[in-house]
């Protein structure tokens, strides 16, 4: 699986990195055929002084891809809202896909 982080307005750090590529490692557990996998990292409203964390996750599979966003106040609280919820589409797609195959 090819792996590409992305972080838009910052400079992130290892443990971040680190926190990620465990993350998206676990992934395949849930689906054994990920092509590729893409994490944004975005600061936001930079114009004011509240500056909420967004992360995005991208993910490609054969036939389809799978898209999350969230936001919060932290960057690893964004990405486990937006790895959980991705978690869950790719639960729900399989189990649909498993139903209608029978």
């Amino acid at each position: 699986m090819n792996v590409q982080i992305r972080t838009v307005h910052f400079d992130a750090d290892a443990k971040l990195l680190d926190h990620v590529n465990a993350k998206i490692e676990k992934l395949r557990t849930f689906h054994d055929k990920i092509i590729s996998a893409e994490v944004y990292l975005k600061l936001d409203n930079l114009s004011q002084q509240v500056r909420d964390k967004v992360a995005e996750i991208k993910i490609h599979v054969p036939k389809h891809s799978y898209f999350v966003k969230h936001q919060s106040k932290t960057f690893e609280q964004s990405f486990d809202l937006a790895f959980d919820s991705l978690v869950n589409q790719v639960k729900r797609q399989k189990e649909k896909h498993a139903t209608a195959s029978y």
